[in-house]
């Protein structure tokens, strides 16, 4: 492994790569796999697949609050904390350690260390269609995207025959079909669910969840031993992530310097050149500056730090920031809202359970606004539905009250089959939910602290409402009872599917970026994380930032040969 802890010797590649999550990683091993030699830039610590995995093993009972956050942790760790738990948070940044500002609140989830966000990510892989390509174009939210499906479709087929999704086909245009692995099997009352939908809606269907997850060893991982411990980093490889996958595949070229420590506090630019010359290194525990120098530069910090990145490397030609002559950078952020739908009970199925604990839950795929009868007059675009049925158990039951022998009996014995389901919904791309820079208040770095303001409108507020009801009446027309809606309150960036800061497009007034992920007037910069996304959909985005990234490579590559960058 050429792990470069200090400065290199040369510090001159064919391209930088800053950022090692999902798309950084998928950004290294194309472009040492196509012969460059590539320097991949982690502003955290190393993590050693496999290695540095130390609680994959361990038992509830071996953590000292058996998995429970500590009041400590909540006060450290405001954000942080209402997404880890003591076997993961060594995975996630301390808050207090890496401040910023909220205009208004947003949970500004993060990893820095190799591998970033990939280690713990959720690992739906849905693809967008055209229905969400050309939505900006058709309703007037938004610019158009300078893509369509045709464009990308073989980059999903390519990413998936990589990373392994196991999925069903289903044949629906607005959620294609992908290369998929067997697809995991649902519980009889989730198939329950999905007899009864069948019956009762001509326009639904309940499929298996598309996962990141092994059925079969894959490209020599996994398969996925249905621990569901996926967060803690996975010793099987038996989920995609850049440790177990993208990262290892680039090492094996020789083409790779993996630079932990890194914290990239801009991207310099060469005005004569009019592209992007390197950037410039602050070594997040020495506090050492160092450049580094390349042909081209995949921004992949993710979507807030890419466009603070960009904000802040200003010049004579980009005073408001690389890339930013028509601000547009850090504006029209998004994220998907969630945290409204249903829960019910059903009799019956006594007689049944499930083995194992499946990583993946059922999807409902977007049922409103697909066409002429589907439209809604009360809001745009649409939401689809994740769940998971299951029989109470133990930790459901936490204020029955007795104690002895028939109190562990009840306790130990599977109760009532449930059924949870809750939408994912599309945010629309405001041009005021944005990230910017407070230049008076300085991190620990002496970079900008970062400025994030973001509200749901009206169409989302709306299609909650209705994200709730359709909920509710699925399940009580199933013959659930006990049917209880919900709506929890989303707070901006909770769902962890940030994006948008610096959007594709076709003209350079009202986007950052091309059909080809480069920045319009710095044509040797490529940004292939979320911030590129000109729409959210409603699908969870992590496939469609690989197909992106991987598409992206090829073209770079290929304009490299050609001498144009």
């Amino acid at each position: 492994m050429n792990l470069n802890l200090k400065a290199a010797a040369i510090q001159t590649y064919d391209a930088i790569v800053i950022g090692s999550g999902i798309s950084g990683g998928w950004a290294a091993k194309e472009l040492c796999e196509k012969g460059l030699k590539v320097l991949l830039l982690e502003r955290g610590r190393n993590v050693e697949h496999v290695k540095d995995y130390t609680t994959a093993t361990l038992n509830p009972w071996d953590f000292p609050h058996r998995l429970v956050n500590s009041e400590q942790d909540k006060a450290d760790d405001p954000i942080q904390s209402n997404v880890y738990d003591e076997s993961n948070k060594h995975f996630f940044v301390r808050d207090k350690e890496h401040p910023y500002i909220q205009e208004t609140p947003f949970s500004w989830v993060r990893g820095y260390q190799v591998g970033g966000r990939s280690l713990t990510w959720g690992r739906q892989c849905y693809r967008l269609s055209d229905l969400d390509f050309e939505a900006n174009a058709k309703d007037g939210h938004g610019v158009d995207w300078p893509i369509r499906y045709r464009d990308i479709a073989p980059w999903y087929d390519y990413v998936e025959q990589f990373a392994g999704i196991s999925g069903q086909a289903e044949g629906l245009s607005h959620l294609p079909d992908g290369q998929f692995l067997p697809p995991m099997e649902m519980n009889c009352v989730e198939k329950h669910l999905q007899e009864k939908i069948r019956e009762q809606y001509a326009d639904r269907l309940i499929t298996i969840g598309r996962v990141a997850n092994l059925t079969r060893g894959w490209h020599d991982r996994g398969p996925c031993q249905f621990r569901n411990l996926c967060h803690r980093g996975c010793p099987f490889g038996g989920y995609f992530s850049s440790n177990a996958a993208t990262i290892p595949a680039a090492m094996a070229t020789g083409n790779l310097t993996l630079r932990p420590f890194s914290t990239v506090s801009e991207i310099l630019y060469d005005k004569d050149r009019k592209r992007a010359s390197g950037v410039r290194v602050i070594d997040s525990e020495t506090k050492e500056v160092t450049e580094f120098h390349a042909r081209i530069i995949f921004l992949n910090a993710s979507t807030v730090a890419s466009a603070a990145i960009l904000l802040n490397s200003t010049s004579d030609a980009f005073p408001n920031g690389l890339g930013n002559n028509h601000d547009i950078v850090g504006r029209h952020l998004m994220d998907h809202h969630f945290k409204a739908g249903a829960m019910g009970q059903i009799d019956g199925f006594k007689d049944q359970y499930y083995k194992g604990r499946r990583p993946t839950g059922i999807y409902i795929p977007r049922f409103r606004n697909i066409d002429a009868r589907t439209k809604r007059d009360d809001y745009v675009r649409g939401f689809g539905y994740q769940g998971y049925g299951e029989r109470e158990a133990w930790n459901d039951l936490y204020a029955v009250e007795g104690y002895g022998e028939s109190f562990k009996k009840e306790l130990t014995s599977p109760g009532k089959w449930a059924m949870w389901i809750s939408a994912w919904g599309e945010t629309l791309p405001y041009a005021d939910n944005r990230v910017t820079l407070d230049k008076n208040r300085l991190d620990k770095w002496g970079i900008p602290m970062v400025k994030i303001r973001f509200e749901l409108g009206e169409n989302e507020k709306n299609m909650r409402k209705d994200m709730q009801a359709s909920a509710v009446e699925m399940l009580q027309k199933s013959g659930f009872t006990n049917v209880n809606g919900f709506d929890y309150k989303y707070i901006g960036g909770e769902c962890v599917h940030e994006m948008g800061t610096a959007r594709m497009g076709r003209d350079p007034k009202t986007s950052v970026l091309n059909q080809w992920n480069q920045v319009h007037d710095v044509p040797n910069l490529f940004i292939t994380d979320g911030s590129c996304m000109t729409s959210s959909a409603n699908q969870n985005p992590s496939l469609t930032y690989m197909a992106l990234t991987a598409r992206a490579c090829d073209h770079a590559t290929q304009e490299m040969n050609r001498q144009h960058l």
